[in-house]
């Protein structure tokens, strides 16, 4: 598969519908259901995109929240909502729940070996969430409080 083809359009899509459907769950309206579902639809996509190039997922995971997250202290800024709305809801393409769900199945398998490895993959992306997350939210602290002093 091809970055730019039109399996990469169609993922994107989906990760849209799939944001705004849970945005509308979580009782967001007017143009913070659109907005937030552009930005799971770019989380996904760049990924996508980004997994092409470098061939590493915890990269491509890595700077896909990157993207989304100063796509999210954007969107917040200009829609006057609270930074947390935009960002739990863009990354929600990239949370591993397939892992967690291999290795419930390899666990309840009796399939430890293969339920360790599932579990070091899943903890491995999830950390990789966690610190590109605190690093744009450290990056964003600090130059606010540059702008606000000088």
């Amino acid at each position: 598969m091809r970055p730019w083809d039109h399996l990469t359009l169609m993922q994107f899509a989906w990760a849209f519908l799939a944001i705004i459907g849970f945005s509308l769950r979580s009782n967001l309206r007017g143009w913070r259901v659109f907005f937030t579902g552009l930005g799971g639809g770019i989380s996904w996509a760049a990924y996508l995109i980004i997994l092409y190039y470098t061939k590493s997922m915890l990269l491509s995971v890595f700077l896909s929240i990157i993207l989304v997250c100063i796509y999210s202290e954007i969107v917040a800024r200009l829609m006057d909502t609270p930074v947390s709305v935009f960002v739990i809801c863009v990354i929600i393409p990239l949370v591993p729940g397939r892992s967690l769900y291999y290795t419930m199945r390899a666990y309840l398998g009796g399939n430890s070996l293969e339920a360790s490895r599932h579990i070091f993959n899943t903890l491995m992306i999830s950390g990789t969430i966690a610190i590109a997350i605190a690093i744009v939210a450290s990056a964003t602290n600090l130059v606010m409080r540059l702008k606000h002093r000088f």
